[in-house]
């Protein structure tokens, strides 16, 4: 009988990385707790995988030197640095040969940058806020602004949420130019200013798989009544230490539901997303969903919206999860396990 197919998971802890006193409060928001790495070991082995602990891109890399055999590799690193941080692993298997499970460097790296993923969004027919590119304030000025207010600011290749408070939503030109001057100098980089969607809530749609591509239940997403800001993005580390208020806004109706399934599956080909991605959208007043980005790199934590979806779906996080790997591993050819069921949850494009 063959042993089972070794699987390396690569991944971030806070410890991994040195941090200085410049670095933003949330430079970590993106990493996974150590409970994430249990789940997914739980999950390879019920594919009747060996999970193979590695640690971050540089472990990798220094394992790789001294002769760490991986029949494939499953990677949620997301480095630290660069825009193309997110592709450091996968670069480093796809030079060593090693299959990997989810999205390719490419991909990782154009998602990660939200205003090329807007502007392959737009190219497939699907909605999203106007927006522009400031580097600094100087550049705010009204013949500028992409929209009315109110606006929105971010960074241009962060994800997690990170950068994100209550005065990201501006309302005034004044308050426009404070925070886009808070949020380059804190995160070094260009952020997005784009319309403020609101009046019909926030919506998240988990896709999994290939040939085709499922979209699992969508989750609705809690606010902040005051300022209309998701409180899952207020809460994450370096935020004040509170209690958010929320509310729900909007519906999720059947033909709402259809509609934001038809454009995360839309985005995910389009950007050729392989086995797992998140998609996070905005509905305003009218019922029309609008995309505002996409993390093919998304958290598999115990309490993440994987597991969440799994609740709804009535199957324990760690089948479900095992069900998401394995059909990756099948598409890699490394499936271990030929009697177990391929990946049947969610709704295609075509069944939509």
């Amino acid at each position: 009988m063959a042993p089972p197919p070794r699987v390396g998971l690569i991944y971030d802890v806070f410890s991994d990385y040195t941090w200085s006193n410049e670095d933003p409060p949330d430079a970590d928001a993106e990493f996974e707790p150590i409970e994430t790495v249990d789940v997914l070991e739980e999950a390879l082995r019920q594919c009747g995988a060996e999970p193979v602990r590695v640690g971050p891109a540089r472990a990798l890399q220094d394992r790789l030197c001294t002769g760490l055999a991986l029949d494939a590799a499953l990677t949620i690193a997301e480095g630290q640095g660069t825009r193309n941080r997110e592709a450091h692993a996968p670069i480093l298997l796809e030079l060593a040969g090693i299959p990997q499970w989810g999205s390719d460097a490419l991909t990782l790296s154009l998602t990660l940058d939200k205003a090329t993923t807007k502007d392959l969004a737009v190219r497939a027919g699907v909605k999203t806020p106007p927006w522009t590119v400031f580097s600094g304030a100087d550049a705010a000025n009204k013949d500028a602004l992409p929209a009315p207010f109110p606006l929105f600011v971010k960074p241009r290749y962060e994800g997690t949420s990170k950068g994100i408070m209550p005065v990201s939503k501006v309302n005034t030109l004044d308050a426009l130019r404070d925070e886009v001057n808070r949020q380059t100098a804190l995160y070094r980089q260009d952020v997005i200013v784009e319309a403020f969607i609101e009046g019909g809530g926030e919506f998240t749609v988990a896709v999994v798989g290939n040939d085709p591509p499922r979209a699992l239940p969508v989750l609705q997403r809690a606010v902040e009544p005051t300022t209309g800001i998701g409180v899952h993005a207020l809460e994450r580390r370096g935020a004040p230490d509170r209690e958010w208020d929320y509310t729900i806004a909007g519906t999720l109706s059947e033909s709402l539901e259809t509609r934001l399934c038809r454009d995360a599956l839309r985005l995910y080909q389009k950007l050729e997303c392989r086995d797992v991605a998140r998609l996070d959208f905005r509905v305003d007043a009218d019922g029309t969903p609008y995309f505002l980005e996409i993390n093919p790199l998304p958290t598999f934590a115990p309490d993440g919206t994987f597991a969440i979806i799994a609740e709804l779906m009535n199957r324990l996080y760690p089948d479900l999860l095992a069900d998401v790997i394995a059909a990756g591993l099948k598409r890699l050819g490394v499936y271990p396990l030929a009697n177990r069921d391929p990946l049947s949850s969610g709704i295609s494009l075509a069944e939509l």
